[in-house]
């Protein structure tokens, strides 16, 4: 049984067909990217996995329960944490405030807060800013980090969830070349020892082809090809989506196939 099972899903907004009848799952340990042209639906589609969005048809499933009208909170408490193509931290609080404060709506206790949050849960978020490479910045204030780093903070906050399934949206949108790679690696990393699943959309194919080891490729709100990388880039239905764009599907380091 697949850790997530997405059925026949679709959407639309008035006329425009946004998905249609999306299906795949994913394993635990796994890492499946979702790719496509702009426009072609990825977001929807992430968003009706993280219940952002309801679907006009179709079911979602988590570990064979069926989470398909679920809220999102709902849905973080079932095990299923979520990063933003624009880092989401709170820059005003410290490293450790921003994965506490995670950790402190994990264990329920956001209506009981008698002392200060800062004294809650330290040193589970000191191990687990530790994981992520961050454990000497944790009386930093978020505002004087490097965006690379503000990507880890919120990797950090999204594992205090102890999540099964992990989406990233444009996981590396905004960072440097190195530190894109180096966020996937740990991703990677913790998706393998921890047996997360992680469904993440991205752009940059470097990053797609070098981390991914499964890829849904979505065309007008359809996947029409699915696969390792190497079948992804001899497709010739996803050569003719990606027409126009060089690098789409050039092998990592730039290499075309």
């Amino acid at each position: 049984m697949s850790l997530l099972d997405v059925q026949g899903l679709g959407k639309s907004f008035g006329g425009v067909v946004a998905a249609r009848n999306v299906r795949f799952g994913l394993d635990r340990g796994e890492m499946l990217a979702l790719i496509g042209p702009n426009g072609a639906g990825k977001s929807t589609v992430f968003n009706m996995i993280g219940g952002q969005l309801p679907p006009d048809g179709g079911t979602v499933s988590l570990d064979g329960a069926d989470i398909t009208r679920l809220p999102p909170r709902e849905r973080f408490r079932r095990g299923i944490g979520r990063t933003f193509q624009v880092a989401q931290a709170f820059l005003s609080m410290s490293v450790a405030e921003n994965v506490q404060m995670a950790l402190i709506s994990h264990h329920g206790e956001s209506r009981a807060l008698w002392g200060p949050a800062r004294t809650r849960h330290r040193d589970e978020a000191l191990s687990l800013l530790e994981r992520v490479g961050l454990a000497e910045a944790a009386d930093r204030p978020c505002a004087a980090l490097a965006y690379g780093d503000v990507k880890r903070v919120e990797l950090a906050v999204a594992l205090a969830g102890a999540p099964k399934l992990l989406l990233m949206d444009e996981p590396t949108a905004g960072m440097a070349p190195r530190e894109r790679a180096a966020l996937m690696d740990l991703t990677a990393e913790i998706a393998a020892r921890d047996r997360i699943g992680v469904l993440f959309t991205e752009h940059d194919m470097d990053v797609v082809f070098g981390h991914a080891d499964r890829v849904l490729v979505l065309v007008r709100g359809e996947i029409v090809a699915e696969g390792t990388a190497d079948a992804i880039r001899e497709n010739p239905r996803v050569r003719e989506a990606y027409l126009g764009d060089a690098h789409a599907l050039a092998a990592p380091g730039g290499a075309r196939p």
